[in-house]
């Protein structure tokens, strides 16, 4: 059995607020539409994160759509199984799952319940994708573990798998042991799986949500091109595109061969070509002193050509002017949008807490449109009140939801009494 295993591809993503990589992703699929071509796996697999936000707009949806039809005009036999990630709407992804099934493509959005087990038996099934060279188990994101869950579905592969096939699953989770560099979320903060919650009988599990490629257990096979395992295998291909300045590594797609069940499982990574890189000045490790020298040496590094992001890095003591990210665009207008600029410093020689003081707090727009709770948004921001208390503040919100319930039990009370047929 023989996947092309990707995830994050985070289409539409406009990052730091200003920047379109539609160009960036389009550089990505035309390497994709290759290796897919050369390579002729059995399925291309994608866990999760399709898409940067949960209501992608109609030409990023557009895009998606015809990325994903030409991928099939170019591999008519090679299936292609795409997973909802925590960044994916899971109801949209599976509104037009029937519809892709005509172009051998697989979409997977809502997962199981978590008492699927206690339901009627064969729900497992349309998490479970047969093809003549072994089984795929697609699982979209899911909150908190469900191992009992995730065993049935592989019971029910097992209970199939007659011949001794390979088994390969999809996940988008967070598994112990993994590294989470490039990313801004503390591991302490981050909720993870222990590996035996992924249940027992895939021997390779294709993992999304973190972006940079790794072999759990393997830390230091990382960025080997080639490397042969024994089965089971957990993975995580990493995303296709640097998502932040701070994913300083390289960034590959995985292309998988398993020779059986329970036998090897050999991985050799692609690399992909960044269309644009991530730059820090000074490139030397130094920091700047003042905006003139930042500014001087901004304007002689562009010349050089290329492109790519860039942000810099500067001594707690320089002080910068109100309008220096104004300048710094200024200058960077005239590459046409080929360089473009992260405007989250980085402070050096200062303790942590003067220098987070000063750093500007920066959210992507799919962070905030995840954060269901205000008290999020408050307490990530609350240095910039000082005097803030947040106990008063949560305790009003408190008070707030507990109004709400109230009227909104009395508004259902009202309804019934209007309409006795109402339960």
């Amino acid at each position: 059995m023989k996947i092309l295993h990707t995830a994050d591809l985070h289409l539409g993503q406009i990052i730091y607020q200003n920047y379109d990589r539609s160009d960036e992703h389009a550089h990505f699929f035309s390497q994709l539409e290759e290796w897919c071509r050369n390579e002729q796996p059995d399925a291309l697999l994608v866990s999760g994160d399709v898409f940067d936000i949960q209501q992608p707009s109609a030409a990023v949806r557009k895009t998606f759509t015809d990325y994903f039809v030409r991928l099939h005009s170019l591999c008519p036999a090679m299936h292609i199984v795409i997973t909802a990630g925590n960044h994916d709407s899971a109801s949209r992804i599976q509104a037009d799952s029937a519809v892709w099934q005509l172009a051998n493509t697989h979409l997977v959005g809502i997962p199981p319940a978590a008492n699927a087990v206690n339901g009627i038996d064969g729900w497992q099934r349309q998490y479970i994708i047969r093809l003549d060279s072994g089984f795929i188990v697609a699982l979209p994101y899911m909150t908190g573990g469900r191992r009992e869950v995730i065993q049935s579905i592989l019971d029910k592969v097992a209970a199939d798998n007659i011949d001794g096939l390979p088994v390969v699953m999809m996940a988008h989770q967070a598994v112990t042991g993994l590294d989470i560099t490039g990313h801004d979320f503390d591991l302490g903060h981050l909720r993870t799986l222990d590996a035996g919650d992924m249940g027992d009988g895939f021997d390779y599990l294709a993992l999304g949500h973190i972006h940079k490629p790794q072999t759990i257990g393997r830390q230091e096979d990382a960025m080997i091109e080639t490397a042969m395992y024994p089965a089971p295998v957990i993975r995580y291909s990493g995303s296709a595109l640097h998502v932040s300045c701070d994913e300083n590594y390289p960034h590959t797609v995985s292309m998988v061969s398993i020779d059986r069940h329970g036998g090897e499982v050999n991985v050799r990574q692609l690399r992909i070509d960044e269309l644009r890189h991530f730059y820090t000045l000074p490139t030397d490790g130094s920091s700047f002193s003042s905006a003139d020298e930042a500014l001087d040496t901004l304007s002689q590094f562009i010349c050089q050509g290329g492109r790519g992001y860039l942000r810099f890095r500067f001594k707690h003591s320089a002080d910068l002017p109100s309008n220096f990210n104004q300048m710094v665009y200024d200058i960077l207008e005239l590459t046409h949008d080929e360089w473009r600029y992260n405007p989250k410093v980085i402070w050096t020689g200062a303790p942590d807490s003067a220098q987070h003081e000063e750093e500007e707090q920066v959210f992507e727009v799919a962070e905030l449109q995840q954060m269901t709770d205000p008290m999020t948004f408050i307490e990530r921001t609350s240095d910039q009140y000082p005097g803030l208390d947040l106990d008063d503040v949560r305790q009003a919100f408190e008070e707030v939801r507990a109004e709400m319930l109230l009227l909104s039990e009395d508004a259902s009370a009202k309804k019934r009494n209007n309409n006795p047929e109402i339960p």
